[in-house]
């Protein structure tokens, strides 16, 4: 296996990244590779850094940066020499089985749609993300960003993708889905929540129903559903609320004597509440939907986040997500014209 890594994308680019490489490559499964692309003298520099002298590991130049500056899809169009256009291209034809970047969001999405293309019958790729919780299970939720409007049929198609995902890849039995409302109740929400209500119901996924944005830290469901504007403002704000909370405490604990002593007895439970708010435990975000595999990891990931995300494509190869999603929405098809056949 040999997974595409973009080594010029994200604000740590390009030393975390090719550190997070050099973590990933020594857990990695043997035969397994990683093709870093970017700017070829800089990365080799930077494995010279870390004195990484291991095979596991080569170099594609790429003299082109796409930056969060660029418009998404004249970069993919014009930037042919972009590690992010290069490094999907590689995908595509086969030399490499995932491509994992840090970089812009909107060009991994305009890459995947222009270069890979749709999965046959998905309407709308979706940005999945993980939602982290306390005290449990991680959730992932979709979209996380890709469709800040969607009809009902594509929140019927995320609830698919990403109940396919959870099971592959993270490993849920079962994965329950749940769709984001303004109440539990069936009859809640606006005609395109109540529509999508009725078509998750009658999908061949465990779905619960509704669900408030309160409970989503209290792992009420595995899947979290919603359209692409909700989901983004839900993660932006929960990743606010944790920093704030975190900040705050830190400020109380070290406020006087009396609160520093009180901080060194919890020290244990304050770094565990701190890792469960930090997204480098949990890898990337996959594009579902897409004709192969790509993972978007967050800008600021430092070297750990990266490794986690280059090893969550493995998983997501080998268990071959991308044709077990196409299957699910080919049936979904089948099912639907027998359902317009019987009205």
């Amino acid at each position: 296996m040999n997974i595409i890594l973009d080594g010029m994308g994200g604000d740590n680019a390009p030393d975390a990244i090719v550190e997070g490489a050099c973590l990933a490559a020594a857990s990695m499964p043997e035969g397994s590779g990683i093709t870093l692309v970017g700017k070829e003298k800089v990365l080799r520099d930077s494995l010279s850094k870390l004195k990484y002298h291991g095979d596991r590991i080569s170099v594609v130049n790429a003299d082109e940066i796409i930056t969060n500056d660029d418009s998404p899809v004249k970069a993919i169009r014009r930037k042919k020499e972009s590690s992010i256009v290069k490094g999907i291209e590689m995908v595509k034809s086969g030399e490499g089985d995932a491509f994992v970047s840090a970089g812009s969001t909107g060009a991994l999405l305009a890459g995947g749609l222009l270069i890979l293309g749709k999965i046959p019958g998905v309407d709308r790729p979706s940005l999945a993300t993980i939602y982290p919780v306390i005290g449990g299970e991680p959730s992932i939720i979709l979209d996380a960003g890709a469709n800040a409007e969607c009809r009902a049929v594509n929140l019927r198609e995320f609830g698919i993708m990403g109940s396919i995902y959870m099971e592959k890849v993270m490993k849920r039995k079962d994965p329950t889905v749940g769709l984001v409302n303004i109440g539990t109740e069936e009859h809640k929400g606006t005609t395109t929540t109540k529509e999508a209500y009725k078509l998750l119901k009658e999908s061949n996924i465990n779905f619960i129903g509704n669900i408030e944005s309160r409970e989503l830290q209290n792992s009420v469901c595995d899947v979290i559903v919603t359209d692409g504007f909700t989901g983004n403002a839900l993660i932006k704000l929960t990743e606010g609320i944790g920093m704030m909370v975190l900040r705050e405490m830190k400020k109380r604990f070290t406020a006087d004597i009396k609160s520093k002593m009180g901080a060194v007895l919890l020290k244990d439970q304050l770094l565990a509440l701190k890792k469960e708010f930090n997204y480098s435990e949990y890898g990337g975000a996959p594009i579902l939907g897409v004709k192969g595999v790509v993972l978007k990891s967050h800008g600021s990931s430092d070297a750990m986040a990266i490794s986690q995300t280059i090893l969550k494509a493995i998983p997501f190869v080998e268990n071959r997500v991308v044709e077990t999603i196409g299957k699910a929405v080919a049936d979904m098809a089948v099912q639907d014209s027998e359902n317009a056949g019987e009205i």
